[in-house]
């Protein structure tokens, strides 16, 4: 979808600003937060592509004036709703009123250094070799989905260079809607500066994007 996390290329919201010696954490809620949706994500109702789609999904002038941990919040909050674990009057009253759904799995604490480490790998075996190769031209698919993509606008109806095959991985597109893994081969695709800028962008710049094979086509 072109939500408000999608902003490449975007004027009017001022320059990236890294803080120096920015620590993890800028407040103790800020740790609960990410404690609480990772033991939330280890239900077992939603994967990460819903988790990501719900975050993008939230209305433009909240996503773009709450901080990092208030739009993983906000977004936990709809997923929670959304699976039948609370309602919005026990978000709102902060206590439970009613049973909810139970959970597939319940993260304990001695078992979380193990998950952290192990991650959550989305590569997949596919079958059929890849459809194209290092070097290809391709053109990126022009299309505005009401749903979740990971072809970012800016890189939409651009030709570009194949530059690795990547492997074969979850197609995030249908993964976040319920519709199955539908795993497809990743290739990293390089472009050049004024390819996405246009007139007048640095010819000497390249931006590079891991694209799955469906939003490509030969040229």
């Amino acid at each position: 979808m072109n939500g408000p996390h999608d902003l490449g290329g975007a004027h009017g919201l001022g320059p990236v600003a890294p803080e120096k010696d920015e620590p993890y954490f800028h407040a103790a809620w800020e740790k609960r937060a990410l404690g609480v949706t990772l033991s939330c994500g280890a239900f077992g109702a939603w994967t990460i592509d819903e988790s990501r789609h719900a975050r993008e999904n939230l209305a433009p002038a909240t996503y773009l004036s709450a901080s990092y941990y208030e739009i993983w919040t906000r977004a936990l909050e709809t997923l929670l709703k959304r699976h039948g674990f609370v309602t919005q009057a026990e978000l709102d009253g902060g206590h439970r009123l009613e049973q909810g759904a139970a959970p597939k799995r319940v993260l304990k604490a001695d078992m979380v250094a193990g998950v952290l480490a192990k991650g959550g790998p989305c590569d997949r075996p596919v079958e059929g070799c890849p459809r194209f190769a290092a070097g290809d031209r391709v053109r990126t698919k022009n299309f505005n989905p009401e749903t979740h993509t990971r072809l970012p606008r800016y890189a939409r109806a651009k030709l570009g260079r194949v530059e690795a095959v990547q492997g074969s991985f979850v197609f995030p597109d249908d993964n976040a809607h319920g519709r199955g893994e539908n795993p497809q081969w990743v290739y990293t695709v390089v472009f050049d500066g004024p390819e996405i800028w246009g007139e007048g962008a640095d010819p000497t710049l390249t931006v590079s994007i891991d694209a799955w094979e469906s939003y490509l086509e030969h040229v």
